[in-house]
């Protein structure tokens, strides 16, 4: 999926849990993030085009090991015991985007180093995507219209 995309989504997922959590002001940052932080194993994405994320571009293949729940997993538990309050945020955000991800006709690696894959139909930057963004900007706007309603 496209940045857009995954910032949509992620939007819709902050505005979802927002009314429910006490950290407000890092958890809508931390879901953002956390939304695009998968594909810097990518250089030709939003985050992955610094140059700082270049050697774990060399270690790792886009959508390999960085594109699974075993990572999602394991950096939300040691958020859980070492910084709790990004904990939930991280794990929303970077869940959510492998949910996404694994909807792709290149799909996601779901439990590294397990080989089984998750894929599906959707083309990235397909007409099908462009529909799930249209869907999900007004998604967004509902949920934002709602929070001060």
């Amino acid at each position: 999926m496209l940045t857009r995309t995954h910032v949509a989504v992620g939007l819709a997922v902050a505005f979802y849990f927002m009314p429910y959590v006490t950290h407000k002001i890092v958890f809508f940052p931390i879901i953002l993030i956390a939304s695009l932080l998968p594909d810097i194993d990518s250089a030709a994405s939003a985050i992955g085009k610094h140059a700082v994320f270049r050697p774990l571009q060399w270690i790792f293949s886009h959508r390999g090991v960085i594109h699974s729940y075993t990572v999602c997993i394991v950096v939300s538990v040691l958020f859980a015991f070492f910084i709790p309050v990004l904990a939930f945020p991280f794990f929303l955000g970077y869940s959510f985007h492998l949910f996404m991800d694994s909807f792709t006709v290149q799909g996601i690696m779901v439990f590294w180093p397990l080989k089984q894959k998750s894929t599906g139909p959707v083309r990235t930057g397909g007409s099908v995507e462009s529909a799930i963004f249209v869907v999900m900007v007004i998604v967004d706007f509902a949920l934002l219209v709602k929070l001060f309603v």
